[in-house]
């Protein structure tokens, strides 16, 4: 492999998330699309029941089977309705190195997942970089590392998905898309849709899971993740496509609950 396909692989390789999300349940959800922002109305009535339940979940990276790093997702309690919600991973292959860390700090309002704070740091093999989101809902404002600000349209941060879609299909939607500002401090969309239940074998043990299609803008990557119900709905296991050739999978190694 090049150092230019090395360096491709290492920083596709975790962008998605995980997610992020990725498990489903051994039993059929009727559909149900579910817009990023609908009314206000609408939301009052359906307002989706959450179950945070704070985890630790760690994870192995695999390209062409063999392991080539690892990565942590964690959900914390603060006080009151606050959580904190953290990222972690450290990708090598040969002499490329790929570190980044996620933190988002986000309320449980009314069945609503609202981010308040977002930082995320990548160093290794290239530039690095941080980046700070800071969410204000008096002004409706997302502020870029304390220099710049963004209109803020009820997005979400990078990685919150990776919590919400589970409470989701724990719901029984199996349709949701989401607008969200990524790492780079971008607006972007994602589109999460079941497809079917699988049984899978890994580094954690079998388990049933759903198998969901993260529709991103990139009609040459496609990225698939399978969600648990045995494990309140959590991601175990992201698989990513370019050009129908894998780029990277990511397996649930533990589990436990905090």
């Amino acid at each position: 492999m090049t150092r230019k396909n090395t360096s491709a692989f290492i920083k596709m390789l975790f962008l998605i998330v995980f997610y992020t999300f990725s498990a489903s349940p051994a039993y059929a959800f009727a559909e149900i699309n579910i817009e990023a922002n609908p009314p206000a109305a609408t939301q009052e009535s359906t307002a989706p029941s959450i179950n945070l339940k704070p985890f630790s979940a760690k994870y192995v990276a695999f390209r062409s089977g063999n392991d080539v790093g690892i990565a942590l997702l964690e959900l914390k309690s603060l006080t009151g309705k606050h959580y904190e919600l953290t990222y972690e991973s450290i990708v090598s292959r040969f002499f490329l190195t790929d570190e980044r860390f996620e933190k988002t700090t986000f309320s449980n309002e009314l069945g609503n997942l609202v981010p308040l704070e977002y930082y995320y740091k990548r160093s290794g093999t290239g530039p690095n970089k941080t980046l700070l989101l800071n969410f204000d809902q008096l002004n409706q404002k997302i502020h870029v590392d304390e220099s710049a600000s963004l209109p803020w349209d009820d997005e979400l941060d990078n990685q919150l998905f990776r919590i919400d879609f589970p409470q989701q299909l724990a719901n029984g939607n199996t349709n949701k898309v989401y607008n969200f500002i990524n790492y780079r401090g971008e607006k972007r969309q994602y589109q999460l849709e079941v497809m079917a239940t699988e049984n899978l074998s890994l580094p954690y043990g079998n388990i049933n899971a759903i198998k969901v299609l993260i529709g991103r803008e990139s009609p040459r990557r496609v990225t698939y993740a399978w969600f648990a119900p045995s494990l309140n709905y959590n991601l175990v296991r992201i698989q990513q496509f370019k050009d129908e050739s894998e780029q990277g999978d990511v397996q649930l190694k533990t589990f436990k609950y905090l």
